[in-house]
């Protein structure tokens, strides 16, 4: 295989002067040298390296995104949103799964700053874990000291700019809409406790119902993972754990699905018996059986704003974009049983 040194060998000219050319650098190479920098890259059949082009190029051309899970719907519909914006521009997605692992979360950054790429995006939920974000922090501002750009999706604790989803409004929202149907008796299957996304979904549910004079007492909520699976196992336990419970409030979609599994297998009818209500508006939410009440977030537009954010040059200020929510109605939900 041809080699940059075969190309200028070839050419008569420089390393540096064939590096110029191929990785179409802005310092000036006079026409005749660059015909015969691509003559000899033609003969050759000379094939460039991607990472040693990416390296040479004051225009970095890769965005680096790091995500809990790509594989989870939520996540997948900001990443499409990403994508759309990063095609227009010409820019490749790195994606990284962290798997809701700290740890990783930080390796991954200190990967992507080595591949020196154009930008980060964290989307996801930050964590209440003080070192851990003293730490991300420090490192995302040494990739920014170099020139790199950072945004970030649905985290308070970065000072860069970020897209937030209005989860604390959204599960308002929901905690209205439970009080509206005559909801009183109601478990909630919260996602993991380390994640401020179920902080935030817990408190503005929270104040909903205070505003309607009713209590969330902490044995109606299960912790679980942001799952299916996790939200079948959250579902039982408030079941067995308090029969008379009318209403569900799963604090994402995947759970929500789960539950509703979970009471199919018992011969619960929903809503007639059990209402269950999800978060987020995954485009599953619509075709399960039946469909589900959901708080919707423009996922697809949260990754698009981020991902312009990240490509802009920047400004003299911080820029944090609220995306609000909305409340859908569908069959999964309806008055609560005397």
């Amino acid at each position: 295989m041809a080699t940059l040194s075969d190309v200028a060998r070839r050419a008569g000219v420089s390393p540096a002067t064939a590096s110029r050319v191929i990785n179409g650098s802005s310092k000036p190479v006079t026409e005749e040298l660059r015909e015969r920098v691509l003559q000899a890259v033609a003969d050759l059949e000379y094939v460039p390296n991607a990472h040693a082009q990416l390296l040479a190029r004051s225009h970095r051309g890769v965005v680096g995104v790091i995500v809990h899970d790509v594989s989870d719907p939520y996540f997948s519909e900001i990443t499409r949103g990403l994508q759309r914006v990063a095609t227009d521009q010409g820019r490749l997605l790195m994606i990284c799964n962290s798997y809701r692992d700290p740890e990783r979360e930080l390796e991954y950054v200190e990967l992507l700053r080595g591949h020196q790429v154009a930008a980060i995006i964290l989307a996801g939920s930050g964590y209440h874990d003080a070192d851990f974000t003293r730490l991300l922090n420090g490192k995302l501002a040494a990739y920014e000291a170099t020139g790199g750009r950072v945004a970030v999706i649905g985290r308070h604790e970065h000072t860069g700019d970020a897209v937030m989803p209005d989860n604390r409004g959204g599960a308002e929202l929901l905690g209205r809409e439970l009080c509206r149907l005559g909801h009183e008796r109601i478990g909630v299957v919260a996602g993991p406790r380390v994640l401020t996304t179920t902080t935030d979904r817990l408190t503005g549910l929270r104040a909903a119902l205070a505003d309607h004079d009713q209590e969330l007492p902490e044995h109606r909520i299960r912790y679980a993972g942001f799952d299916r699976d996790g939200g079948a196992e959250a579902t039982a336990a408030l079941l067995d754990a308090e029969p008379g419970l009318t209403a569900i409030a799963a604090l994402n979609d995947t759970m929500a699905i789960g539950a509703l599994a979970l009471l199919r297998a018992r011969a619960v009818a929903v809503p007639q018996q059990v209402s269950v209500f999800g978060f987020d508006d995954l485009p599953i939410s619509r075709d399960v059986t039946p469909p589900l009440t959901t708080v919707r977030l423009p996922l697809v537009e949260l990754g698009a704003r981020a991902m312009a954010l990240a490509l802009d040059p920047g400004a003299a200020v911080a820029r944090v974009e609220k995306l609000s929510a909305e409340l859908i109605r569908r069959d999964s939900a309806g008055p609560a049983r005397p």
